[in-house]
């Protein structure tokens, strides 16, 4: 599998708190409705089959940069906000994690009966794609987490993980239907997880010989995997380092929100009014809806958006979260009914942070710099962790 990219997640235990379960339900809704006007649902499914970026949309949400649990609390958080308004989106999330995973074959059939899908089919597509890397694959990791994403149309995106428990670590997999020729020879868009040197793969190419003298499987030929090697590392340690982040990328975002107010734009004239940090949030977010995959190979960088719930790189700013989504959600109501100019703006501060990117410089030890600001101005913003709520370096509480 070393042609699909790796990438190393630690194992972590613990409950996302229903303070940030919430808010990651809120923005990723968000998102998602966001790509999907401007895009159209099956960019959506891309984006959820490319590691890099699924780590990315991870750590814009708040969750832990490094761990295992992004991929749960993502896609926790998507069910929970997607489903209630799929008649309308177009897009149905089943499974989930243990028990959950389990009931995505009902899930699905029951989809199939609401929409119209062939919820066999379904049932089929999602039980080989846990079969092939449970069992054709057998390189020390059991899945723990299955869960299957639909479009209207019947396209489908898959997103699970396993565990190893003799290194700690976990290893994601990625399916995608739109690059999907066979479901058992080379059928994955991405797996994430640290090169352990020689597995047994049924779904190799070079197994068809074995596979055809175990299964009766008809011949197909293969699109094969994506070609661009997708490769993400994530350490064990908490804390984010300046070699986790491309800094001239970062530093882009930071010159915009804090040495270009939106009145130095015509077209990010409604967003007057927004401060500086939520203007730096916001503009990470949209690098997750408009970003190219190139975008998100330093995943880390997007944890300066909300930073983290175990306060790496800094403590959440729930106030800065809440006026976030807050501005993201009008902006996709408004654009329901009609063109939407604050979408367009908001769509505007990627295309700006990279025009500032190409000539920026990232100053001397203003990555260590930037990252005591946060923490020491943490408390103004509603600051929060698993911990509890931030403290001034005075020791004043939270304002929030």
């Amino acid at each position: 599998m070393n042609k699909s990219g790796h990438a190393d997640m630690p194992l972590h235990g613990g409950r996302v708190p229903y303070w940030l379960a919430k808010r990651m339900a809120g923005l990723g809704g968000a998102i998602t409705e966001a790509i999907v006007i401007e895009y159209g649902r099956d960019a959506f499914l891309e984006k959820l089959s490319d590691p890099p970026w699924f780590q990315s949309f991870g750590c814009v949400l708040g969750m832990d940069w490094h761990s295992s649990g992004i991929t749960t609390s993502v896609m926790g958080a998507l069910k929970k906000a997607l489903n209630p308004m799929s008649r309308e989106l177009g897009i149905y999330v089943c499974g989930g994690r243990g028990k959950h995973s389990l009931k995505t074959p009902q899930e699905l059939l029951a989809l199939g009966d609401k929409t119209g899908l062939d919820g066999q089919e379904l049932v089929r597509n999602s039980k080989l794609a846990a079969k092939v890397d449970n069992t054709a694959i057998q390189d020390g990791y059991q899945l723990y987490l299955h869960n299957f994403i639909v479009t209207k149309e019947g396209n489908w995106s898959v997103v699970q993980q396993g565990l190893n428990n003799s290194n700690g670590m976990a290893r994601r997999y990625h399916w995608n239907s739109l690059n999907l020729s066979s479901m058992v020879n080379e059928p994955h868009s991405a797996v994430c997880g640290r090169n352990q040197g020689l597995i047994l793969n049924l779904s190799a190419s070079d197994a068809a010989n074995t596979r055809d003298s175990i299964l009766s499987v008809a011949k197909e030929d293969s699109l094969g995997i994506v070609k661009e090697a997708r490769k993400i590392f994530m350490p064990r340690r908490h804390e984010v380092t300046s070699k986790d982040i491309d800094l001239k990328r970062l530093g882009s975002v930071l010159a915009l929100a804090q040495d270009h107010q939106p009145n130095s734009f015509d077209d990010l004239l409604l967003l007057k009014g927004l401060g500086p940090r939520t203007l730096q949030s916001l503009t990470l977010v949209s690098e997750v809806i408009h970003g190219t995959p190139s975008r998100f190979s330093d995943p880390a960088r997007f944890s300066f958006a909300h930073g983290g719930k175990d306060g790496h790189p800094f403590p959440v700013p729930t106030a800065v979260y809440d006026e976030t989504i807050e501005t993201l959600k009008k902006a996709v109501n408004q654009s329901k009914i009609t063109h939407s100019d604050k979408l367009t703006a908001i769509k505007s501060l990627h295309t700006l942070a990279q025009r500032i990117e190409k000539n920026f410089t990232p100053k001397k030890d203003s990555f260590s710099k930037y990252i005591q600001e946060e923490r020491n101005n943490s408390y103004k913003y509603g600051g929060r962790t698993v911990f509890g709520k931030a403290r001034s370096p005075k020791g004043q509480l939270s304002l929030f």
